[in-house]
């Protein structure tokens, strides 16, 4: 099967609404971000930590445009339990290989919703002594935010939907397609409440 019919199979999936963001509109963004953050970032010492698995198509157009010497470094953090007043159980699943002492941190994430998650890590890594921490996000879901977090660097804001491609998947699909789609809420309701639930335990 080539490219091209892969991605018009997938496309044709039940649960793909509409496109939210085209490519060609995530990949402006993107170069507009790497842009701004090269502007930001002149003479620092620059390391870019990307947050698994999501983040790591946006971390790979994102750098190509960030016209600096920097490293790259990832994690992986798991979380257990969160609701409106309790942090729940975090857990580094992936922690980083480099130190960080000294150095200015840049998160990329794929997406931002309650935000506790990202609070807990971003705590973790203060006590490493960075000489700064900020945050670059492909989306922010703001009307979900919970913590306390200074996003400075958003490509997109969306609204209570639920989203897949570019990095964001459902059960683990769909990473692969070029645009970002809505879900189609009734194909995957059972899933979207099982979510809601687990938020609010």
């Amino acid at each position: 099967m080539t490219e091209d019919n892969y991605q018009k199979k997938i496309k044709s999936s039940e649960i793909l609404g509409k496109i939210l963001f085209p490519g060609r509109e995530i990949q402006r963004k993107t170069k507009e971000l790497g842009n701004k953050i090269t502007l930001d970032y002149q003479g620092r010492e620059l390391i870019v930590v990307c947050i698994l698995r999501g983040a790591v198509v946006f971390l790979t157009d994102l750098i190509k445009h960030i016209d600096l010497p920097l490293s790259i470094d990832f994690m992986s953090i798991s979380s257990y339990g969160f609701n409106d007043t309790d942090s729940g159980l975090v857990k580094i699943t992936k922690d980083l290989d480099e130190t960080i002492e000294g150095k200015h941190v840049l998160i990329v994430e794929d997406i931002i919703d309650t935000g506790l998650t990202l609070s807990y890590m971003i705590k973790n890594l203060r006590l490493r002594d960075p000489a700064s921490i900020e945050i670059c996000t492909l989306i922010d879901r703001e009307v979900r935010r919970i913590a306390n977090l200074e996003i400075k660097y958003c490509a997109f804001k969306i609204e209570e939907k639920y989203v897949v491609g570019y990095g964001l998947d459902y059960k683990q699909k769909y990473r692969n397609l070029e645009s970002i789609y809505e879900l189609k809420t009734d194909t995957v309701k059972k899933d979207i409440e099982s979510l809601k639930s687990s938020l609010n335990k």
